[in-house]
């Protein structure tokens, strides 16, 4: 009976071992998260260049993180690289490099989108204080763009958490991996074991995005008055 069912989470170590494989989620992104954002925000100031030959292999980068699906990109560095170029990467590893690479093109662009998105007098008074680039950067430009730049980054914090759903794909023992393998066991025991076991995984995933998404709506509203 569906009722029944519940007392598989109970059961063992079963919960904990959803937590744990919550933290693995959770190691993932986060590694991820300060990665992408201390780069990102070094190739989002590269990418105000005027110089299109500058721009250029960036936007290249980027686009090839838009266009083709991130699970795509755990599968070749997962089974292709290491086959082609003997390479020995764990999964958690390819999933990090993944991510980080993911995670910094998006991240560039938001930092890029919220410099030049700022008003032109801003880079002329800069000047005409005679600033140097770097210090027009530091002290006028990074600061304002920030304020623009928190909303979205954590929008794509948001997406970055949900998508390691996908880590399960290339065998990274993260909550979803714990859950099915719970399921598999118990299965015949409990056959409602799957909607008590992917019931408290939509919990966990809403517990922790919830929140982030709520913050992220109230600082777009606060700063755009």
């Amino acid at each position: 009976m569906l009722n029944s069912g519940i007392s598989i989470l109970f059961e063992g170590i079963n919960l904990q071992r959803l937590l744990l494989g919550l933290l693995v989620t959770l190691r993932v992104a986060s590694i991820a998260v300060v990665i992408s954002i201390v780069v990102g925000i070094i190739i989002g100031v590269i990418r105000t260049s005027k110089n299109k030959l500058v721009q250029l292999p960036f936007r290249i980068y980027l686009e090839l993180f838009r266009i083709i699906p991130i699970l795509v990109w755990l599968f070749v560095i997962y089974y292709i690289v290491p086959a082609n170029f003997d390479i020995n990467l764990s999964s958690e590893v390819v999933a990090l490099i993944v991510f980080s690479l993911w995670g910094t093109a998006e991240m560039s662009d938001i930092v890029r989108g919220a410099i030049i998105s700022l008003p032109k007098h801003q880079v002329e008074s800069s000047k005409a204080l005679g600033l140097s680039p770097v210090q027009m950067y530091r002290y006028v430009l990074i600061p304002q763009a920030t304020k623009r730049s928190i909303p979205p980054m954590i929008n794509l914090i948001t997406r970055m958490i949900k998508t390691t759903a996908l880590l399960t794909m290339i065998g990274v023992i993260e909550v979803i991996k714990v859950g099915q393998q719970i399921i598999e066991v118990n299965n015949l025991e409990y056959p409602s074991a799957s909607f008590w076991i992917y019931g408290i995984i939509f919990l966990m995933y809403f517990c922790i995005c919830f929140p982030l998404s709520r913050f992220s709506r109230k600082l777009e509203r606060k700063w755009a008055t």
